[in-house]
């Protein structure tokens, strides 16, 4: 399908005949999204619940809305070629649960529907890879593995992205949509003005994190994952998934490659994986019961045991997906959240 036209948006080069909607446009991969389509000539309209001044002096048309609103969806959809959907919440507090939920799920749903009834037929679909990249062993994982719940629903916002995608994949294909689903690691680089991302580097500079876990991870620069997205506006087949992700390395290497970037000394504590989280839970009680946040909390240290690794070849033949050097990513991410935070 690499190639094709978009109902019925006409392709040439870097231009599109006809805007696409982008929502969750102010996160740190939306606006990395906004500024590659925009520099390629498509139109963009961002729906966003707040207003925003980057995003407008970009070029985008900016829509104040919610996913979840068919009033708001109504006045951004009209003339619209496609939609990528990238409104979401990433927490790891179960207190978050139901709003991750419904936000995920039933914003789904109403976008979906929306679709439809303006007869905008294809959906991007931002997911994480976390719904089918994850496993206990150092096993490196591909799309062929579908969504692991034994594992990943354990843990809310990866829950939620698994009946996300369910959900449009199969609301999709009864309403006539055609949905790809796009599964990046985890977002690092410039311009993660949230912290949603980059929140553990952050930690780590401010030597917050206080022993390595076992596991892996597996992360990538928002700014390829970006052009990624904007390639799937006409490339990649309907009803599949597609992994975005750089390098598979222990939670060691990541830390000591870290630690070389920004000479900062990494932790190098090394404990069981039951003490682990028993001492992130005795600490998680100690900061709640003071009224702060903790810098450690117990979900994470479970996530943390366990290896986030896979193989993106499906989505470097089918979208022209490329990661660049892990390591410049990671001295851009740190340059970053210095010169964004003093304490750092």
């Amino acid at each position: 399908m690499t190639g094709a036209s978009v109902t019925g948006a006409s392709v040439s080069g870097a231009s599109v005949t006809g805007p696409v909607v982008v929502t969750g446009a102010t996160g740190f991969l939306g606006e990395h999204l906004c500024a590659e389509l925009l520099r390629r000539g498509v139109a963009v309209r961002a729906l966003a619940r707040t207003r925003s001044d980057y995003l407008a002096d970009l070029g985008a048309e900016v829509v104040r809305g919610d996913v979840r609103s068919a009033a708001d969806l109504d006045r951004v959809l009209p003339g619209a070629v496609a939609v990528f959907h990238l409104a979401g919440m990433v927490s790891r507090d179960p207190d978050d649960a139901t709003r991750m939920m419904r936000l995920h799920v039933d914003g789904t749903r109403a976008v979906c529907e929306a679709m439809a009834r303006h007869g905008v037929k294809r959906m991007i679909l931002a997911s994480t890879s976390g719904t089918i990249a994850v496993s206990e062993d150092e096993a490196i994982l591909d799309e062929r593995e579908g969504p692991q719940e034994s594992i990943a629903a354990k843990w809310p916002y990866y829950a939620s992205k698994i009946y996300q995608e369910r959900l449009a994949f199969d609301l999709g294909a009864k309403l006539g949509l055609d949905v790809i689903s796009l599964n990046p690691s985890l977002l690092l680089g410039p311009g993660d003005r949230r912290l949603s991302s980059t929140g553990d580097v952050l930690k780590f500079l401010r030597r917050q994190i206080p022993s390595v876990p076992k596991g892996g991870v597996n992360f990538v620069d928002a700014r390829d994952a970006a052009i990624a997205f904007a390639n799937a506006l006409t490339a990649g087949t309907p009803g599949e998934r597609y992994l975005l992700g750089g390098p598979n390395w222990t939670t060691e290497e990541f830390f000591g490659r870290l630690a070389r970037v920004s000479k900062v000394r990494g932790p190098w504590l090394k404990l069981p994986g039951k003490l682990q989280t028993w001492g992130a839970a005795a600490m998680e009680e100690v900061y709640r019961w003071r009224g702060k946040e903790p810098p450690v909390d117990r979900i994470s240290v479970a996530m943390a045991e366990h290896y986030w690794w896979f193989d993106s070849a499906k989505a470097e033949r089918e979208l022209g997906f490329s990661a660049r050097d892990p390591q410049l990513t990671l001295a851009e991410t740190v340059k970053y959240l210095r010169q964004g935070l003093d304490s750092v």
